[in-house]
C-alpha cells in the first residue's frame, strides 16, 4: 500500500490524544513492560490507520518520524562505555571519588550532581548520564545505599545543566538555530548560566531532603571501611588511551555543531567505529584468534552492553509523537496555547509589557507540563513559529527575548517531569534496569514532578 497523508479532523486528533493517554496510564499503572507499552500503542495506530477511515500515521510518515540521531548516538555511547568497561576504568575511579569524598554518601551525591550537570553543559545531556551512570551505580553499591538516591538527580542534574547552554539539550539547539530568536551560543550562557546554577544548588538540597535517610543530613557521616581502595587497577592502558584521545575527538565534534552542522550522532558513530577497531587490533596482539569470537570485541559489546529494550522504547516513542505531529494534535495545542494568551490579555485589558509578561509564564508552565507528555523536540519545533508571530503581534522589540527563554526553560525542564519526558531519563532507567534496579514510571514521577515544580518556580 503507498503512503498517505493523515486526517487532520478533530476526531482523528481525539484518536491520538486518547492513545497517548493510555500509554501513560499504562506507564503508570506498571502492570506490563515499559518496552510493551509503546510497541502495543504503534500496533494500536497502524490498525485503525489502515483498517478505518481515519488516517493516523503511515508506515513510511513513521519512518520520518523516528530521530535516528538519537538512537545511533545512544547506540554509539553505549558502545564506547562497554568497551571503557573492560579497562576497568570505572572502578577505578570509583575508588578515587569515594576517597575524596571519605565514604560520605551526602558529599558523594554532590560530586555526582555537579559533575554531571556541568559536563551537560558542553555535551547533550544523554550522553553525560551515560558516562555518569556507571560511577553513579558502582558508588551506591559500595556505599550500599538506594540506587535511585544518586541516579535521579544525577538524570535531573543533566537535564538541568543541558539547560544552560545552546548544545546542552536538543530544544536549546532548534530554538538558537532558527533565524527567528536572533539568539547566539553566549545569550544562552549569559541569561541562562546563572539561573541553572542556582537551580542545581536547589536540586542538591532538595535532593538529600527527599532522599534523607540515604544522602541526608541523616547519612552524612564518613565510612571509612567503604572509601577503603578495592585495588582496581587499570587494564589494557594502551586501549584506555586510544579510547580517550577518539573519545576527546568526538567530543570537539558534539562542541563545534554550530560550524560543522553535523548531526551529534555522525562523530559518535565515527568515533566508536574507531573504537571497536582498536579494540579488536589491541586483543589481537596478544591472543590467536578462537572459534569463539563473543569472547570479545564487537559481538561482546553488541550483546552485553548495547541496551536494546531502550533504543526500542525510543523507537515506537518516536512513532508515537510522530503521530501527534502528522495529525495536527500538536499543532493544535500550540494554537490553543496562543488562543488562551489573546483570552487573558483581552479580558483582564492587559498592557503590551503586561500581555508579554503573561505570556512568558504560559509559554513556561505549558511547555514544561507538555514536555514531560510529550517529546520536547518535536512540540519545540511546532511552538517555534508560535512564538515567532506572538513577537510579531506584540511588536515587543528586544524585551520578546523573554518569550524564548520561556519556552526554552519549559522544555527543557519540563522534561524532568516524567519517566518518558527527556532521553537521558529513558537511557538511565534502562541501564539501571540491566543492572538489577528497576526504576517505575511512578517511582521517577514523584521525584521528577516535584523537581520540575521548583525549577520551573524558579
Amino acid at each position: 500500500m503507498q503512503g498517505f497523508d493523515s486526517t487532520r479532523d478533530i476526531v482523528s486528533q481525539a484518536i491520538v490524544a486518547a492513545i497517548l493517554a493510555g500509554v501513560f496510564a499504562l506507564l503508570a499503572a506498571d502492570r506490563v513492560h515499559r518496552v510493551l507499552v509503546p510497541i502495543g500503542a504503534v500496533a494500536l495506530l497502524w490498525a485503525i490507520s489502515y483498517f478505518t477511515p481515519f488516517r493516523l500515521i503511515s508506515f513510511e510518515t513513521a519512518q520520518k518520524a523516528v530521530d535516528f540521531n538519537v538512537i545511533l548516538l545512544l547506540f554509539a555511547m553505549m558502545a564506547l562505555v562497554g568497551v571503557l568497561k573492560t579497562t576497568n576504568v570505572f572502578p577505578w575511579a570509583v575508588d578515587r571519588l569515594l576517597v575524596r569524598s571519605r565514604g560520605n554518601p551526602g558529599r558523594a551525591a554532590r560530586l555526582i550532581i555537579w559533575f554531571t550537570g556541568i559536563l551537560s553543559a558542553v555535551l547533550d545531556n544523554v550522553t553525560t548520564v551515560i558516562f555518569a551512570y556507571p560511577m553513579a551505580s558502582e558508588m551506591a553499591r559500595r556505599l550500599g545505599i538506594n540506587a535511585s538516591a544518586f541516579l535521579l538527580p544525577m538524570v535531573m542534574a543533566a537535564n538541568i545543566g543541558g539547560t544552560a547552554t545552546l548544545i546542552g539539550d536538543p530544544p536549546n539547539v532548534l530554538i538558537g538555530a532558527d533565524p527567528r530568536s536572533g539568539l547566539s551560543f553566549m545569550d544562552f550562557i549569559y541569561n541562562l548560566a546563572v539561573p541553572c546554577t542556582l537551580m542545581m544548588v536547589v536540586l542538591v538540597w532538595f535532593s538529600r531532603r527527599y532522599f534523607a535517610t540515604d544522602i541526608g543530613r541523616a547519612a552524612d557521616v564518613d565510612h571509612a571501611e567503604a572509601a577503603a581502595p578495592t585495588g582496581a587497577r587499570l587494564e589494557n592502558v594502551p586501549l584506555l588511551r586510544t579510547t580517550c584521545l577518539i573519545t576527546a575527538l568526538i567530543f570537539i565534534g558534539f562542541m563545534t555543531h554550530g560550524l560543522t552542522h553535523m548531526p551529534v550522532a555522525v562523530p559518535a558513530v565515527i568515533g566508536v567505529a574507531a573504537i571497536l577497531v582498536a579494540q579488536d587490533y589491541y586483543y589481537l596482539k596478544e591472543h590467536q584468534p578462537t572459534k569463539e569470537e563473543r569472547q570479545h570485541g564487537v559481538l561482546a559489546i553488541l550483546e552485553k552492553d548495547i541496551e536494546w529494550p531502550t533504543l526500542a522504547f525510543f523507537l515506537f516513542l518516536f512513532v508515537l509523537v510522530g503521530a501527534a505531529v502528522s495529525t495536527g494534535l500538536i499543532e493544535s495545542m500550540a494554537q490553543g496555547l496562543a488562543w488562551a494568551i489573546d483570552r487573558i490579555s483581552s479580558g483582564f485589558g492587559l498592557s503590551p509589557r503586561a500581555t508579554l509578561l503573561v505570556a512568558a509564564l504560559v509559554i513556561l508552565w505549558v511547555s514544561g507540563i507538555l514536555s514531560g507528555l510529550i517529546d520536547n523536540i518535536p512540540y519545540t519545533a511546532v511552538t517555534i513559529p508560535l512564538v515567532a508571530s506572538l513577537l510579531a503581534q506584540l511588536k515587543a522589540g528586544p524585551d520578546g527575548q523573554i518569550l524564548w527563554w520561556a519556552l526554552a526553560l519549559g522544555a527543557c525542564l519540563g522534561g524532568n517531569g516524567t519517566l518518558i519526558g527527556a532521553s537521558a531519563n529513558v537511557a538511565v532507567t534502562g541501564l539501571a534496569e540491566k543492572d538489577g534496579k528497576r526504576i517505575s514510571f511512578g517511582e521517577f514521577t514523584r521525584f521528577g514532578a516535584r523537581v520540575t515544580a521548583i525549577t520551573l518556580v524558579m
